[in-house]
């Protein structure tokens, strides 16, 4: 069993160097997101941070390192904060760097293991995957970290335009990780979220799937959509 989950969206706008123009729209979710990952920290120094990648199904090992130069801006992080900076990979997805990034600004040694799927992977096979790292984590203190954004179909200037159906996919997400209500999490479609660019379907079910053995308290921190695409930002720790 985990000893907390963190759940963080995934806009590379968390970063200040990215957010040229933007910064004071993005503080509140940079604050949210910044008490998550400190929260997480103090829990446990071992996180396994979960988020959906077109490359599949794969583990990242905390010796891992990357940068958003790709987002346009150089900066570095790595998976496991206390160590020496390696080489960046170039391809290092953008969860993981998120997840990095987060762990840095809590001040911590966070050793960070990356568990990645595919956006369109099978419900079964999520809550599958959250079941067997749950297993795992009951060596020791491990905290989890589920990175990914909701419908990105929210006004008319969002990448996916406007889409009258992702209010209520949102809502539902929204009122899930205020519930920590695993089972919500699974009856969400993955046709629909796949329809509206919700790319946090997957690792939210992998999230439902380590914790639906177990009781829960959430906590929503931030929900909202302030450039046309949804940002989750919860707390769930052990009732």
């Amino acid at each position: 069993m985990f000893s907390a989950v963190g759940v963080l969206p995934q806009p590379p706008l968390l970063v200040p160097e990215l957010a040229t123009g933007v910064v004071h729209e993005t503080a509140e979710l940079r604050a949210a997101c910044d008490t998550v990952a400190a929260r997480l920290a103090a829990a446990a120094p071992e996180w396994v941070a979960v988020g959906a990648d077109a490359g599949g199904r794969r583990s990242v090992s905390p010796g891992a390192a990357g940068s958003f130069i790709g987002f346009g801006v150089e900066v570095r992080v790595a998976l496991d904060t206390a160590a020496p900076a390696g080489p960046a990979d170039p391809d290092l997805p953008l969860p993981l760097l998120i997840a990095g990034w987060v762990a840095a600004r809590t001040g911590a040694p966070v050793r960070i293991r990356g568990e990645l799927v595919a956006p369109d992977a099978d419900v079964d096979d999520c809550a599958a995957l959250g079941a067997a790292l749950a297993a795992a984590a009951d060596t020791g203190p491990v905290g989890l970290l589920v990175v990914g954004d909701g419908a990105t179909t929210h006004s008319e200037k969002a990448p996916g335009y406007v889409d009258e159906r992702a209010a209520g996919f949102d809502a539902a997400v929204a009122e899930a990780m205020a519930a920590a209500d695993a089972g919500a999490l699974l009856r969400l479609d993955p046709g629909l979220a796949a329809g509206l660019g919700a790319i946090g379907r997957a690792p939210w079910q992998v999230l439902a799937g380590a914790t639906r053995r177990a009781a829960w308290r959430g906590e929503l921190l931030y929900s909202s959509a302030p450039f046309g695409v949804a940002y989750h930002v919860a707390m769930w720790t052990p009732a």
